[in-house]
């Protein structure tokens, strides 16, 4: 694999993003994968200030790193959700505005417009020689969903409430996906609970909904699959030309029944008794060595993106060790069959397969 090695900072927004930047490097990460949230990255600023993001720029070039994905989970989360008070909490001001539901989908959907536009004049202002990691420039977020609150169908869900939700996904996230393609930048899901696409079989309908968009791609998080029981090398082989970008993100789950199931019985994480957790990677039983060799196979040459969570472990000292475990694991693919040698002119008298 030659794709890039990145820190996603949604979960260092705390941090000013130049602390941010001299730490990234420090702990041996090529880049990040900008959060639009914390002072990482502002969309609006981007668009209005003249020399904003020729700064996001200057900061990542004096720490020696790069960028080929920004993320707008946070805003992208209220385009299809069923808006409560929760949301205030995660979203602009802008955007909550007097927090009546539609209204908040609708600036929801104006703010991932002006995401995609925003990229595209981020990665514009990029260094000459950068070019992206994969096919185009990524925007990573989620969707939100009309529909999850149905999943555990009772009382019994009719069906063409489900229908119904997929086409609201589509009619709310087509014109966003018409500016991604304008500007040519993709859009990633990340395949979530709570997302409309949560496995590969949501992933399917999802696909079909927007009309197999072109725009459309996923943000492979294996963690979300692993301790569901969904199958996240399946995904991989399911759609192989729309994997954009990875998480690298841990998790562990229990051999044995628990006190908390995977819906987590109201538990805060790391509680006692749960039957799953978020781990740092190379912690937890996802299994990344066939993770990178199928993404090897499929050609991927996009971000490996660590996003770190490990409530039990100290974030720097989890940040650092993560790089390193995902560097121990990847390597170039080989240019010929290891066997080749066996019938060639090089193979002396007695020599072979032993």
């Amino acid at each position: 694999m030659t794709g890039p090695l990145t820190l996603f900072t949604g979960q260092w927004a705390d941090l000013p993003f130049e602390a941010l930047c001299a730490r990234a490097g420090d702990f041996g990460y090529d880049g990040l994968e900008i959060a639009a949230w914390g002072d990482h990255f502002d969309v609006a600023r981007a668009l209005e200030e003249e020399d904003y993001v020729e700064g996001r720029w200057e900061i990542l070039e004096r720490h020696g790193l790069r960028c080929w994905a920004l993320s707008n989970h946070l805003v992208g989360q209220a385009v299809c959700d069923r808006i409560d008070e929760r949301h205030r909490g995660i979203l602009p001001a802008r955007v909550w505005g007097d927090g009546e539901a539609e209204g908040v989908r609708e600036r929801a959907a104006a703010e991932m417009k002006d995401t995609a536009r925003a990229a595209r004049r981020f990665f514009d202002a990029g260094p000459a020689d950068w070019k992206p990691a994969g096919r185009a420039p990524i925007v990573t977020g989620f969707t939100g969903s009309p529909i999850w609150h149905l999943c555990y169908s009772f009382p019994p869900v009719p069906e063409e409430w489900i229908t119904e939700g997929y086409a609201d996904f589509a009619r709310r996230w087509l014109p966003i996906l018409e500016v991604f393609d304008e500007v040519g930048i993709d859009f990633a899901l990340e395949v979530h609970p709570t997302e409309i696409v949560f496995d590969t079989a949501s992933a399917r309908l999802a696909v079909e909904a927007v009309g197999g968009h072109d725009r459309f791609g996923f943000n492979l998080d294996p963690s979300h699959f692993a301790y569901q029981g969904a199958d996240y090398l399946g995904f991989l082989r399911a759609f192989p030309g729309r994997i954009r970008h990875v998480h690298v993100k841990d998790v562990w789950w229990s051999e044995t029944p628990a006190e908390a199931g995977v819906f987590g019985g109201h538990t805060a994480f790391h509680a006692p008794g749960r039957y799953w957790d978020f781990r740092s990677p190379g912690r937890g039983r996802v299994d990344f060595e066939a993770i990178f060799r199928e993404l090897l196979r499929l050609g991927y040459e996009g971000p490996l993106s660590v996003e770190w969570e490990d409530g039990m472990m100290d974030r720097e000292h989890g940040a650092r060790e993560a790089a390193a475990f995902v560097r121990s694991l990847v390597f170039p693919p080989s240019p010929r069959a290891f066997d080749e040698a066996f019938g060639g002119r090089g193979c002396e008298e007695g020599a072979g397969p032993g």
